[in-house]
């Protein structure tokens, strides 16, 4: 008998099938476009230097880099870069999610020094706050 020819398993769309929200998916788009407009700056600057202060005429003036522009863009825009800026938005999950609980903590602390400030009772939730030599929570 003949051994069967080895198939490859079918390629996935992406490398990263873990689903997102919406606003989860929104942050890795901004990546992407983020990293894209990064490969392709010259072009990008180029272009905006040739439309300064033209309106219409932008149009045929630049349209030499225009079109370097947008074959940059297009020869950059892959799934590869998606599932890199993906990839990096999963690395940076952890720092965000640090950066989320200190800005949470700076708000708690500041709306107790505004109650503090103002004589206003503690929220239910700051009943343990320590008690100042004033008797003050």
């Amino acid at each position: 008998m003949m051994a069967a020819p080895k198939t490859e398993p079918p390629k996935l769309p992406s490398r990263n099938p873990i689903p997102l929200s919406a606003s989860q998916d929104a942050q890795v788009r901004e990546l992407y476009y983020k990293r894209v407009r990064g490969y392709c700056a010259t072009e990008i600057r180029e272009f905006a230097s040739c439309a300064l202060n033209r309106t219409i005429s932008a149009t045929w003036a630049c349209r030499q880099q225009r079109l370097a522009m947008n074959s940059c863009m297009i020869a950059h825009a892959s799934q590869e870069e998606q599932d890199a800026a993906r990839e990096e938005w999963f690395a940076t999950r952890d720092e965000r999610k640090r950066e989320r609980a200190e800005k949470e903590k700076r708000r708690k602390e500041q709306e107790k020094f505004h109650r503090a400030w103002w004589g206003l009772p503690p929220l239910p939730e700051d009943e343990d706050a320590p008690v100042t030599t004033d008797g003050k929570r």
